[in-house]
Protein backbone atom coordinates (compact mmCIF):
# COMPACT_ATOMS: atom_id res chain seq x y z
CA UNK A 1 0.00 0.00 0.00
CA UNK A 2 1.07 3.71 -0.50
CA UNK A 3 0.78 3.99 3.50
CA UNK A 4 2.90 1.57 5.15
CA UNK A 5 1.78 0.98 8.54
CA UNK A 6 3.96 -2.19 9.60
CA UNK A 7 7.46 -3.52 8.96
CA UNK A 8 7.05 -5.57 5.80
CA UNK A 9 4.53 -3.03 3.96
CA UNK A 10 7.32 -0.45 4.08
CA UNK A 11 9.45 -3.28 2.74
CA UNK A 12 6.96 -4.12 -0.04
CA UNK A 13 7.00 -0.22 -0.86
CA UNK A 14 10.37 0.08 -1.43
CA UNK A 15 11.02 -3.30 -3.49
CA UNK A 16 7.87 -1.88 -5.79
CA UNK A 17 9.91 1.37 -6.09
CA UNK A 18 12.65 -0.93 -7.58
CA UNK A 19 10.75 -2.36 -9.92
CA UNK A 20 9.04 -5.18 -8.38
CA UNK A 21 7.30 -7.58 -9.44
CA UNK A 22 8.34 -6.63 -12.84
CA UNK A 23 11.52 -6.59 -11.92
CA UNK A 24 13.68 -9.29 -9.60
CA UNK A 25 15.17 -7.06 -7.07
CA UNK A 26 18.25 -9.45 -6.14
CA UNK A 27 18.44 -8.64 -2.68
CA UNK A 28 18.11 -11.53 0.56
CA UNK A 29 14.99 -11.18 3.10
CA UNK A 30 17.85 -11.21 5.58
CA UNK A 31 20.14 -8.52 3.99
CA UNK A 32 16.35 -6.69 3.76
CA UNK A 33 16.04 -7.02 7.27
CA UNK A 34 19.58 -5.53 7.88
CA UNK A 35 19.20 -2.89 6.35
CA UNK A 36 15.17 -1.90 7.72
CA UNK A 37 16.92 -2.13 11.22
CA UNK A 38 20.02 0.20 9.97
CA UNK A 39 17.50 3.02 8.55
CA UNK A 40 15.14 2.89 11.77
CA UNK A 41 18.56 3.48 13.73
CA UNK A 42 19.83 5.73 11.36
CA UNK A 43 16.19 7.85 11.57
CA UNK A 44 16.24 7.48 15.41
CA UNK A 45 19.16 9.04 16.05
CA UNK A 46 19.52 11.83 13.60
CA UNK A 47 15.45 12.91 12.46
CA UNK A 48 13.78 15.03 15.29
CA UNK A 49 10.78 13.10 14.50
CA UNK A 50 12.76 9.31 15.10
CA UNK A 51 12.17 10.13 19.12
CA UNK A 52 10.21 12.05 21.67
CA UNK A 53 11.30 13.56 24.87
CA UNK A 54 9.73 11.53 27.79
CA UNK A 55 10.50 12.15 31.99
CA UNK A 56 11.07 8.85 33.09
CA UNK A 57 10.54 8.40 37.43
CA UNK A 58 12.89 6.05 39.07
CA UNK A 59 12.55 4.79 42.81
CA UNK A 60 16.17 4.32 44.31
CA UNK A 61 16.43 1.23 45.97
CA UNK A 62 18.80 0.42 49.10
CA UNK A 63 20.51 -1.23 46.48
CA UNK A 64 21.68 1.57 44.19
CA UNK A 65 22.67 3.61 46.85
CA UNK A 66 25.14 0.68 48.64
CA UNK A 67 26.26 0.69 44.82
CA UNK A 68 26.88 4.34 44.16
CA UNK A 69 28.82 4.42 47.80
CA UNK A 70 31.24 1.08 47.18
CA UNK A 71 34.90 1.32 47.83
CA UNK A 72 36.79 -0.80 45.22
CA UNK A 73 39.38 -3.50 46.58
CA UNK A 74 42.21 -1.80 47.73
CA UNK A 75 40.80 1.98 47.80
CA UNK A 76 41.55 3.90 50.48
CA UNK A 77 38.62 3.71 52.83
CA UNK A 78 36.99 7.23 52.92
CA UNK A 79 33.86 8.67 54.68
CA UNK A 80 30.51 7.71 53.68
CA UNK A 81 31.92 4.63 51.93
CA UNK A 82 30.22 1.02 52.64
CA UNK A 83 33.29 -0.95 51.34
CA UNK A 84 31.32 -3.29 48.80
CA UNK A 85 34.10 -4.40 46.85
CA UNK A 86 32.27 -6.31 44.54
CA UNK A 87 30.79 -4.14 42.50
CA UNK A 88 33.48 -1.52 41.73
CA UNK A 89 36.15 -1.64 39.25
CA UNK A 90 39.88 -1.72 39.94
CA UNK A 91 42.33 -1.25 36.70
CA UNK A 92 46.27 -1.44 37.63
CA UNK A 93 48.65 -0.66 34.90
CA UNK A 94 52.58 -1.38 35.32
CA UNK A 95 54.59 0.76 34.92
CA UNK A 96 58.51 1.13 34.21
CA UNK A 97 59.02 2.44 38.07
CA UNK A 98 55.79 1.08 39.92
CA UNK A 99 52.05 0.02 39.92
CA UNK A 100 49.48 2.84 38.74
CA UNK A 101 46.00 1.70 40.35
CA UNK A 102 42.84 3.61 39.09
CA UNK A 103 39.76 3.07 41.08
CA UNK A 104 36.19 2.93 39.76
CA UNK A 105 33.02 3.10 41.71
CA UNK A 106 29.54 1.46 39.98
CA UNK A 107 27.57 4.68 40.69
CA UNK A 108 25.27 4.34 37.83
CA UNK A 109 21.78 3.36 37.38
CA UNK A 110 20.75 1.19 34.37
CA UNK A 111 18.56 3.04 31.88
CA UNK A 112 16.02 1.26 28.96
CA UNK A 113 18.12 0.57 26.04
CA UNK A 114 15.44 3.05 24.05
CA UNK A 115 16.81 5.57 25.46
CA UNK A 116 18.77 7.98 22.81
CA UNK A 117 19.88 10.94 25.33
CA UNK A 118 19.70 12.04 28.50
CA UNK A 119 19.42 15.88 28.97
CA UNK A 120 19.00 15.73 33.18
CA UNK A 121 18.51 14.98 36.46
CA UNK A 122 16.01 17.20 38.15
CA UNK A 123 16.06 18.51 41.30
CA UNK A 124 14.97 15.61 43.84
CA UNK A 125 15.88 18.77 46.76
CA UNK A 126 15.24 22.16 46.91
CA UNK A 127 16.10 23.64 50.72
CA UNK A 128 15.91 27.01 49.50
CA UNK A 129 11.75 26.73 48.93
CA UNK A 130 11.26 24.28 51.95
CA UNK A 131 8.29 21.77 51.81
CA UNK A 132 5.09 20.98 53.09
CA UNK A 133 3.72 24.48 55.89
CA UNK A 134 7.32 25.59 55.57
CA UNK A 135 6.89 25.89 51.72
CA UNK A 136 7.56 29.51 50.78
CA UNK A 137 4.67 29.95 48.86
CA UNK A 138 2.48 28.57 51.42
CA UNK A 139 3.99 30.73 54.13
CA UNK A 140 3.71 33.96 51.07
CA UNK A 141 -0.20 32.89 50.77
CA UNK A 142 -0.46 33.05 54.95
CA UNK A 143 0.96 36.06 55.65
CA UNK A 144 -2.43 37.87 55.33
CA UNK A 145 -2.90 37.62 51.48
CA UNK A 146 -6.05 37.93 50.39
CA UNK A 147 -5.53 35.91 47.00
CA UNK A 148 -9.44 35.82 45.80
CA UNK A 149 -10.33 39.29 46.84
CA UNK A 150 -7.19 40.75 45.01
CA UNK A 151 -6.70 43.34 47.92
CA UNK A 152 -2.96 43.72 48.79
CA UNK A 153 -2.08 41.01 46.10
CA UNK A 154 1.00 42.33 44.61
CA UNK A 155 2.13 40.32 41.34
CA UNK A 156 5.31 41.91 40.90
CA UNK A 157 6.35 41.62 44.96
CA UNK A 158 5.65 37.60 43.58
CA UNK A 159 7.02 37.04 41.29
CA UNK A 160 10.28 39.16 42.42
CA UNK A 161 10.23 36.90 45.72
CA UNK A 162 9.98 33.80 43.72
CA UNK A 163 12.54 34.90 40.89
CA UNK A 164 15.23 35.43 44.12
CA UNK A 165 14.29 32.07 45.74
CA UNK A 166 15.29 30.09 42.24
CA UNK A 167 18.34 32.19 42.36
CA UNK A 168 19.70 31.02 45.99
CA UNK A 169 18.39 27.74 45.31
CA UNK A 170 20.39 27.50 42.02
CA UNK A 171 23.41 28.71 44.03
CA UNK A 172 22.92 26.67 47.13
CA UNK A 173 21.67 23.33 45.36
CA UNK A 174 23.51 22.80 41.88
CA UNK A 175 22.05 20.80 39.15
CA UNK A 176 23.19 17.24 39.82
CA UNK A 177 25.91 15.78 37.54
CA UNK A 178 25.28 13.36 34.91
CA UNK A 179 27.53 11.45 32.33
CA UNK A 180 25.70 9.28 29.94
CA UNK A 181 26.51 6.96 26.98
CA UNK A 182 24.23 5.86 24.78
CA UNK A 183 26.03 2.48 24.15
CA UNK A 184 26.35 1.60 27.51
CA UNK A 185 22.56 2.03 28.47
CA UNK A 186 24.38 3.62 32.05
CA UNK A 187 23.99 6.92 33.47
CA UNK A 188 26.06 7.72 36.10
CA UNK A 189 25.04 10.40 38.87
CA UNK A 190 28.03 12.00 40.22
CA UNK A 191 26.25 13.30 43.25
CA UNK A 192 27.05 12.36 47.31
CA UNK A 193 25.11 8.95 47.34
CA UNK A 194 25.08 9.80 51.55
CA UNK A 195 22.03 12.45 50.45
CA UNK A 196 19.89 9.97 48.83
CA UNK A 197 17.22 8.32 50.30
CA UNK A 198 15.33 4.94 49.72
CA UNK A 199 12.28 5.51 48.16
CA UNK A 200 12.76 9.03 46.64
CA UNK A 201 11.96 9.67 43.19
CA UNK A 202 14.47 10.59 40.66
CA UNK A 203 12.99 12.29 37.40
CA UNK A 204 14.95 12.09 34.14
CA UNK A 205 14.41 14.64 31.09
CA UNK A 206 15.81 11.94 28.20
CA UNK A 207 14.98 11.12 24.68
CA UNK A 208 13.40 7.65 23.52
CA UNK A 209 13.54 6.63 20.18
CA UNK A 210 10.04 5.95 18.87
CA UNK A 211 9.09 1.95 18.69
CA UNK A 212 7.35 1.28 15.40
CA UNK A 213 5.02 -1.39 16.97
CA UNK A 214 3.44 1.13 19.40
CA UNK A 215 3.73 4.15 16.61
CA UNK A 216 2.43 2.73 13.21
CA UNK A 217 2.85 5.98 10.92
CA UNK A 218 6.53 5.61 11.78
CA UNK A 219 6.24 3.39 8.53
CA UNK A 220 4.85 5.93 6.25
CA UNK A 221 7.68 8.98 6.96
CA UNK A 222 9.06 10.88 4.22
CA UNK A 223 12.30 10.41 5.28
CA UNK A 224 12.55 6.72 6.02
CA UNK A 225 10.54 5.35 2.61
CA UNK A 226 13.12 6.66 0.27
CA UNK A 227 16.13 6.63 2.32
CA UNK A 228 15.45 2.71 2.95
CA UNK A 229 14.79 2.78 -1.12
CA UNK A 230 18.20 3.36 -1.68
CA UNK A 231 19.79 1.07 0.92
CA UNK A 232 17.91 -1.94 -0.67
CA UNK A 233 18.73 -0.73 -4.06
CA UNK A 234 22.42 -0.35 -3.01
CA UNK A 235 22.59 -3.65 -1.44
CA UNK A 236 20.97 -4.70 -5.11
CA UNK A 237 23.88 -3.51 -6.97
CA UNK A 238 26.46 -5.18 -4.67
CA UNK A 239 25.08 -8.00 -5.07
CA UNK A 240 25.17 -7.93 -8.76
CA UNK A 241 28.50 -6.63 -9.12
CA UNK A 242 30.01 -9.85 -8.34
CA UNK A 243 28.47 -10.88 -11.63
CA UNK A 244 29.64 -8.18 -13.90
CA UNK A 245 29.52 -8.99 -17.71
CA UNK A 246 26.61 -12.49 -17.24
CA UNK A 247 24.66 -12.46 -19.68
CA UNK A 248 20.48 -13.68 -18.66
CA UNK A 249 18.69 -15.07 -21.26
CA UNK A 250 17.58 -13.24 -24.11
CA UNK A 251 21.04 -11.23 -23.83
CA UNK A 252 20.17 -8.87 -20.77
CA UNK A 253 22.86 -7.59 -18.45
CA UNK A 254 22.22 -5.96 -15.72
CA UNK A 255 24.74 -3.17 -14.45
CA UNK A 256 25.39 -3.50 -11.04
CA UNK A 257 27.69 -1.12 -10.66
CA UNK A 258 25.69 1.68 -12.43
CA UNK A 259 22.57 0.63 -9.74
CA UNK A 260 25.55 0.80 -6.87
CA UNK A 261 26.21 4.25 -7.89
CA UNK A 262 23.26 5.63 -8.80
CA UNK A 263 22.53 4.71 -5.38
CA UNK A 264 25.28 6.08 -3.53
CA UNK A 265 24.45 9.65 -5.38
CA UNK A 266 20.76 9.26 -3.84
CA UNK A 267 22.07 8.48 0.05
CA UNK A 268 24.06 11.13 -0.17
CA UNK A 269 21.45 13.45 -0.80
CA UNK A 270 19.19 12.19 1.24
CA UNK A 271 21.82 12.21 3.93
CA UNK A 272 22.23 15.85 3.00
CA UNK A 273 18.35 16.63 3.44
CA UNK A 274 19.06 15.03 7.25
CA UNK A 275 21.00 17.65 7.93
CA UNK A 276 19.52 20.26 6.68
CA UNK A 277 16.15 19.93 7.11
CA UNK A 278 15.54 17.06 10.38
CA UNK A 279 18.29 17.41 12.32
CA UNK A 280 18.55 19.19 15.48
CA UNK A 281 21.38 21.66 15.55
CA UNK A 282 24.31 22.13 17.82
CA UNK A 283 24.05 24.19 21.12
CA UNK A 284 26.63 26.60 21.20
CA UNK A 285 27.64 28.25 23.88
CA UNK A 286 28.66 31.69 23.43
CA UNK A 287 31.23 33.90 26.17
Amino acid sequence: MAQPTNRQELVDYCLRQLGAPVLEVNVAEEQIDDLVDDAIQYFQERHFDGVEKVYLKYQITQDDIDRGKARPPGAPDTAGSVGIASTSVTTSIVGTATTFTYYENSNYLQVPSDVIGVNKVFQFNSTAAGSGIFNVKYQYMLSGVNLWGGAGFDMLSYSMTMSYLETMNFLLNTHKQIRFNQRSDKMYLDVDWNNLNEGEFLIIECYRGLDGNDYSRLWNDSFLKPYLTSLIKRQWGMNLIKFQGVKLPGGIEFNGRQIYDDAEKELQTIRDRMTYNYELPPMDMIG
